[in-house]
């Protein structure tokens, strides 16, 4: 067997987001934070033979679940076949998307043998969404939500949680997870990228999180995996859970297996890693694409990319010199 995705800290790298482009239908401010926003030209961009032989190789250097992410991959017109020739491949495939464009895909999505998918929503008040995404989209994005259920598909809602923007809405959002066992959500701790005026300020931290659920509801923490990036809770009598990622405040370094391949076929070994590794180019020349791979991920830091820690007096600078959270892919 080929050799697995080791770095010098001994932990293996299993599971690869694949970002499909940097275009988007909505314009949330901590991820695009430009409405006149340069997208890549299509030349710079993996094409669908590339995406898929990029991904047959890291399912044979051990990647046993890939997630298709963006911008929003359901933008991209190809989605239909790259989604099911990646999903013959021996490996579980699975969706970040904001769910807008996601009627139009159920078929693929089954043919594909995606069961869970992750939806991006920060509000559930429509003039706070509008405000958030720059768009009027809520009720589209609420019904295919529910539709989404009704296919028997896991959704699991992604909610980047910001101070005086969006936080009064955290318990309704817990609410939402009561009702529905394959109803799961996710509050993100607001992350620095280039552009997005990230501030320490604005950061509802995951204690801060934990003690204004506790107002409103009890709860219990769920069992994990050492992979995994939230903590994971449950409402007493509730179906669904909920859970946080403290990427800022409690990081989950220790147990990163996480490759991500941006939208122009740059290897970056952790979201916040500034260098990257063309896999695009070398593909494309012939060269040795696993030999890159290993290499880059011989030199990943333990945490956070090697920067500093984000509450350091140069962090907004350090973090900012990183791509804009779209171009990176979710």
């Amino acid at each position: 067997m080929t050799t697995p995705i080791l770095d010098r800290f001994g932990r293996k790298h299993s599971y690869l987001r694949i970002s499909l482009t940097d275009k988007c239908n909505l314009r949330c401010t901590y991820c695009m934070p430009q409405e006149n926003m340069l997208f890549m030209p299509n030349k710079h961009l993996m094409q669908a033979d590339e995406i898929v032989e990029l991904a047959r190789i890291f399912v044979g250097l051990g990647v046993d679940k890939i997630r298709l992410t963006g911008g929003e991959p359901l933008v991209r017109q190809d989605f239909s076949s790259i989604a099911e020739r990646l999903g013959a491949l021996d490996s579980a495939l699975t969706l970040t998307t904001n769910a807008i464009y996601v009627d139009q895909y159920l078929p693929t999505l089954k043919k594909a043998g995606i069961k869970s998918l992750n939806v991006s929503l920060d509000s559930l008040h429509a003039s706070r969404f509008k405000a958030i995404t720059r768009r009027d989209q809520l009720q589209k994005t609420l019904d295919h939500i529910d539709l989404l259920l009704e296919e028997g598909f896991v959704v699991k809602i992604n909610m980047v949680v910001m101070k005086g923007i969006n936080d009064m809405e955290v318990n309704e959002f817990v609410g939402m997870s009561l009702l529905n066992e394959r109803l799961h959500v996710r509050f993100i701790e607001f992350m620095p990228f280039n552009g997005n005026e990230w501030d320490m300020s604005k950061i509802v931290s995951y204690n801060e999180l934990l003690a204004g659920i506790s107002d409103q509801y009890r709860f219990s923490r769920l069992p994990g995996d050492r992979h995994d990036t939230a903590h994971q809770f449950q409402v007493e009598g509730g179906k669904g859970s909920f859970g946080i990622i403290g990427t800022v405040t409690h990081p989950f370094c220790s147990g990163c297996n996480r490759i991500r391949l941006t939208a122009d076929g740059k290897l970056k070994n952790c979201l916040f890693d500034t260098s990257e590794v063309d896999l695009l180019t070398a593909l494309r020349n012939g060269s040795d694409v696993q030999g890159l791979i290993h290499d880059h991920f011989d030199k990943k830091h333990f945490a956070h990319g090697g920067h500093g820690q984000f509450t350091a007096e140069n962090a907004k600078e350090t973090y900012e010199a990183n791509r804009t959270m779209i171009a990176i892919g979710g």
